[in-house]
């Protein structure tokens, strides 16, 4: 790509407007949860020095402008000329043909002189070039600082973790009463958190590529599984752990609305595959040496299919499971001011003989949700991709 001598930028740069500039960029991509799945939510802002800001852009839907498009679009929509301008991005600029041609080509053409880019891309197609693309044709490409760039990831820690893991960002979500309950010890548990504490586990589903539930819950709760307290462009995918294959042609989660239902198995049965593809669901069989479903080819499984965050609301038997198999990345906990004394448990883990063989997190996260508190944790070696 050729350089263009003619560059200039119209003023130096500005390390305050810089981070000014870049969190409107984040507040951007924010506003494409729920929207860009599988590609990565990103927003871009285009601007002078002077504290012009001429375009602004997300990232569309899968097969739609990135959010550097937008923003030019969004500045030629009102006449503005670029040229000689910055644009603030809060992912790097894609330097390949995918579904969309190459954003930083775009920004080349129309005359931008500088990028700020919160955070490379992972993306083995991207990954450093884009940025090596930018600066070869001539552009003054800087990165933002480590807050900046760790914000940027947490965003779309999802895509991180599927492109640089494979395997989706595996959030397990519970709602439990003070002496950790989920349940009555007959099985209710509607509604042991408040209105404010559903809604909000509404936004959480909605930023996920996928929920994911056990056929026990399927029984017990006959649950939906899609956002509807939240409005949102596309629903989450609908996943159920069902080793042998239970889950009835009936069950509402198999109900539009929705983006598809897969259903992993540890046995094939030809007539009951057949009665629930007739309903949309698709029967993967990954069995594991026990005859259950093998939890970690399954998340391969699913990362391969392009579910970046993985939402888990399930049964505290398939709970346990994934903890004890050290594939949970992290846990939303909503904490209702309440005791309800014997019922089930968050996870049904085995009885332990030592304080130091528990299952250690580290929270992030503690907020009051209406009358009740959201605790989110990490494992603490967990690594923020």
């Amino acid at each position: 790509m050729p350089i263009d001598t003619d560059l200039r930028l119209d003023s130096p740069p500005d390390p305050a407007l810089d981070l000014t500039r870049l969190d409107q960029a984040l507040a951007l991509a924010e506003s494409a949860i729920g929207v860009t799945e599988p590609n990565p939510r990103v927003g871009c802002v285009i601007g002078r020095a002077d504290g012009r800001v001429l375009g602004t852009g997300a990232t569309q839907q899968a097969g739609g402008p990135h959010a550097e498009v937008m923003a030019l679009r969004d500045a030629a929509a009102t006449g503005q000329s670029v040229r000689g301008a910055t644009a603030w991005v809060t992912l790097e600029p894609c330097a390949h043909h995918g579904r969309t041609p190459p954003c930083c080509d775009a920004l080349v053409a129309a005359g931008i002189a500088r990028v700020v880019v919160a955070v490379g891309d992972p993306f083995p197609q991207v990954d450093g070039q884009g940025i090596a693309r930018l600066r070869a044709a001539g552009i003054a490409v800087d990165m933002a600082g480590p807050a900046m760039a760790a914000a940027a990831r947490e965003l779309n820690i999802g895509f991180f973790s599927r492109v640089r893991r494979g395997r989706p960002w595996v959030r397990l979500k519970i709602a439990a009463s003070l002496d950790g309950r989920t349940a009555l010890a007959n099985g209710l548990s509607q509604w042991i958190t408040g209105a404010a504490a559903r809604v909000d586990g509404h936004a959480w589903r909605r930023r996920a590529s996928a929920v994911l539930t056990g056929i026990g819950t399927v029984r017990d709760d006959d649950p939906r599984l899609d956002v509807r307290a939240v409005p949102t462009v596309l629903q989450p995918l609908r996943v159920v752990v069902d080793s042998r294959l239970e889950t009835p042609a009936t069950a509402r989660l198999l109900d539009p609305p929705g983006r598809g239902v897969w259903i992993f198995a540890a046995t094939d049965d030809a007539a009951r595959r057949a009665a629930l593809a007739a309903r949309g669901a698709e029967v993967i069989v990954l069995p594991d040496p026990r005859g259950k479903v093998d939890l970690a080819a399954m998340l391969q499984a699913l990362a391969g299919r392009g579910v970046n965050e993985l939402h888990v609301e399930a049964g505290e038997r398939l709970n346990a499971s994934l903890l004890r198999a050290g594939l949970v990345d992290e846990l939303l906990v909503y904490l209702a001011p309440r005791l309800i004394g014997p019922g089930r448990d968050m996870a049904a883990l085995p009885a332990l003989q030592a304080l130091e063989g528990a299952l250690p997190f580290r929270f992030i996260e503690m907020q009051a949700v209406g009358d009740d508190i959201r605790l989110r944790a990490r494992p603490p070696d967990r690594e923020v991709f």
